[in-house]
């Protein structure tokens, strides 16, 4: 649970991009959190959960079976917010 409301702080840093994924039903799960989208790229699940061994975070968006979509791992904090965006609303450089 502590894990899920850090990563949350570190979403609402910047809310209009969080918000233009259309983001809604955060849920907390083992070590991080589970979110609704509806954004260009992707729409449905996405979770971020927290890897204590690297101390870094994964970010996996799922297919409607629950399936891993895509995942980007070894994620800094300080770019959270752009991977997500990058997989859910507008494609990475």
């Amino acid at each position: 649970m502590e894990m899920a409301k850090y990563i949350l702080q570190i979403l609402r840093t910047q809310p209009i991009v969080v918000f233009s994924w259309g983001f809604h039903n955060a849920c907390p799960i083992h070590n991080g959190i589970r979110f609704k989208v509806n954004g260009y790229l992707h729409q449905g699940n996405v979770e971020v959960r927290y890897d204590e061994g690297a101390d870094l975070f994964v970010v996996n968006t799922l297919n409607e079976d629950g399936s891993i979509k895509q995942q980007e791992s070894d994620v800094y904090l300080d770019c959270l917010v752009r991977v997500i965006d990058g997989m859910v609303e507008t494609k990475l450089a």
